[in-house]
């Protein structure tokens, strides 16, 4: 089977870590893939879908991405980086409701030198594809080539990126004498569980994939899932019999939606940073990881031994919710004598 070529970028292989505190507390073995450590520009599970992407992109000839995404998007961030990285020129239709603060993975965009351009909720909802073919098209007038990568690079050419880190999972579980019979991501545009999913049936491993929806449905992710593995099998030229209900999605977590936040899933986030040393974020692998915690609880993976959950990253879109956090005004530990004082009152530090 020949897959396309892809661009190296990623720090790969990510490693594998088994979280001792949670493991105990939930009395199973649960391990991160550590795909918040892809890079540091690009840090995240979008680099291993933007490198197919854009060597596709290149293949054509190509000098400007294209792309799309919410106004702290992980993706729109690590397409501007490899833009930056590559010589090439970005472009990104940012969805806003309001004036955006300037931080975060917003930040970032900038610092890369992309062009931001805004649209609003029912645009990107609606229109957002036509928005960035119409770009296309204006900028052909100046002699230059976009490339549109969708959404999350969720797509035909994408979904490679998580067909290879599933066959990146195989090779570790040989080194480790490990087998994770499940395998748990955030679902926020179907393109990292199609890979995984894609690669589970062709390469016969016979796992649960299960992904936690940050936004709308299951039936939508379904849907979302089938078609981008669809594609995909096309690029590969081979038949294989799909089945959409086998795609197993939990949409139980969406909380107040895509990128908004409950104060129980920040009380979450910070909790378990606190006791497991691991910075989760509040778009995707909050979500994500308070579900797999609380269907573990349920009984919803009983019969599950090792669970791999894959962490996506994220952890730029922290920072615009400081102020939602509220940690400077929580009460400190009163067993350390460092914290007796006001944790506002520098003098504790003398």
């Amino acid at each position: 089977m020949n897959k396309p070529t892809k661009l190296s970028l990623a720090n790969l292989p990510t490693k594998i870590e088994l979280m001792p505190v949670i493991s105990k507390q939930l009395d199973v073995s649960v391990f991160l893939k550590r795909d918040d450590q892809t890079g540091s520009e690009y840090c995240g599970n979008k680099i291993r879908k933007i490198e197919y992407a854009v060597a596709e992109a290149l293949r054509q000839g190509c000098d400007t991405l294209i792309t799309c995404g919410g106004i702290q998007s992980n993706h729109c961030r690590a397409t501007a980086a490899v833009a930056a990285k590559l010589g090439l020129r970005s472009i990104l239709l940012l969805r806003i409701e309001e004036k955006p603060v300037v931080s975060g993975n917003y930040l970032l965009d900038l610092l890369f030198g992309a062009e931001v351009r805004f649209c609003s909720k029912d645009e990107y909802r609606y229109s957002r594809n036509k928005m960035m073919a119409d770009i296309c098209d204006e900028i052909k007038v100046f002699g230059k080539k976009g490339y549109v990568i969708p959404e999350g690079a969720s797509n035909g050419i994408g979904c490679f990126g998580y067909y290879n880190c599933m066959e990146e999972i195989i090779d570790q579980e040989r080194a480790m004498g490990i087998l994770f019979d499940t395998i748990v991501v955030a679902e926020g545009s179907g393109g990292t569980h199609a890979g995984l999913h894609l690669a589970n049936k062709v390469l016969e491993a016979n796992k649960r994939v299960v992904s936690f929806c940050v936004c709308d449905d299951k039936e939508y992710f379904q849907k979302a899932v089938f078609d981008i593995c669809t594609s995909c099998i096309s690029y590969l030229n081979i038949s294989l019999d799909l089945e959409i209900d086998e795609i197993e999605v939990i949409d139980r977590y969406v909380g107040r939606g895509y990128a908004l936040s409950t104060p129980e899933e920040l009380a979450f986030i910070a909790k378990t940073a606190k006791e497991n040393g691991v910075i989760f974020d509040p778009v995707y692998t909050g979500k994500a990881f308070l579900g797999l915690c609380n269907e573990i609880k349920r009984g919803t993976f009983s019969q599950s031994k090792n669970i791999l959950f894959i962490h996506t990253g994220g952890i730029f879109g922290l920072f615009p919710k400081d102020q939602d956090f509220n940690l400077a005004n929580e009460p400190l530990s009163s067993s350390d004598p460092l914290f007796l004082r006001s944790p506002r009152d520098p003098s504790r530090f003398v």
